[in-house]
């Protein structure tokens, strides 16, 4: 058990990361399925690796639940940028300790930001139901008695929540895709500090409003001009290691979500095919009202 735990360890991490949006609870759910398995007679086990992918999911779901249950963000406190600190190993084999935030971060980036927010909307049902079969492909009459349901109705799970991945149609607009490459442009100038690139995305006139809770500040915060708004964005790399591109209404944006919660957004208007308007949003009411979804969905 051992020795085909550790083989099939970064497949197993990888369903608990899509169920938690957290590599710090993927590993509490890997320590947990670790222990289980262990314990357990695997004698009529056929197909190993299977039975592990359900341990893991059943206690990932366990986990989801209690975390809906409690109403808790247990990483609120965390912020985008905290540190895990080094932690104590859990003993399941291979596991050395804490992710740290630039690994978190490069996780995020290889699932998608905006993939981890909509799992984030989803109910434990639904979020089983689409990770396993959309991304891992298991079968549904594998999946239905995991949620207590049958596969026709964890059919039904998963097909919902590839609509919620999907959003709603894409704002009108004259080359929708040109929003989006301005979106991954921004992001891709920000996290590299390059103001100068940054500078030539925006209009000369361009305009930034941020609400109060994005700083915090007391007033909303209002930024003109190419290179003062340049300059604002260059202040917030950290941030943007936990930013990726999204559909914001059906509009191309940024959504930064450490641990797959939503945090801030950015809204582009676009003339003239550069940025002249930012909108930053980061009070919990606005992005509540906020349709998020997958730009390449």
């Amino acid at each position: 058990m051992t020795e085909r735990f550790e083989q099939d360890r970064s497949h197993l991490r990888a369903v608990a990361y899509r169920m938690l949006g957290s590599l710090s609870e993927a590993e509490d759910a890997l320590q947990d399925a670790w222990l289980r398995a262990s314990r357990a007679d695997i004698g009529e086990v056929e197909n190993l690796g299977g039975w592990l992918t359900t341990v893991v999911a059943r206690v990932c779901l366990n986990m989801l639940r209690t975390r809906r249950t409690r109403g808790e963000d247990p990483l609120e406190a965390a912020g985008p940028d905290a540190e895990f600190g080094p932690g104590a190993p859990t003993g399941a084999p291979g596991d050395t300790g804490r992710p740290d935030p630039e690994r978190e971060a490069v996780m995020a980036d290889s699932v998608g930001h905006a993939l981890l927010v909509v799992l984030d909307t989803l109910s434990p049902a639904e979020r089983l139901a689409f990770v396993l079969h959309d991304m891992f492909a298991v079968p549904f009459d594998e999946i239905g008695p995991m949620i207590e349901r049958t596969p026709a109705a964890a059919r039904q799970l998963a097909s919902r929540a590839r609509r919620r991945a999907r959003g709603a149609t894409p704002a009108p607009g004259p080359d929708p895709s040109r929003g989006r490459r301005l979106a991954e442009a921004f992001l891709a100038a920000t996290r590299d500090g390059d103001f100068e690139a940054l500078v030539t995305l925006l209009h000369p006139d361009v305009v930034l409003r941020a609400d109060k809770a994005v700083v915090p500040s007391a007033e909303p915060i209002f930024l003109g001009g190419a290179v003062t708004v340049a300059k604002a964005a260059m202040a917030a790399v950290g941030r943007a290691r936990f930013t990726g591109v999204a559909l914001i209404d059906g509009a191309a944006g940024l959504a930064m979500a450490p641990f797959g919660r939503l945090r801030v957004v950015l809204r582009f208007t676009v003339v003239d095919g550069m940025i002249s308007e930012i909108d930053v949003v980061a009070e919990p009411d606005r992005l509540r009202e906020l349709e998020i979804a997958v730009a390449d969905a």
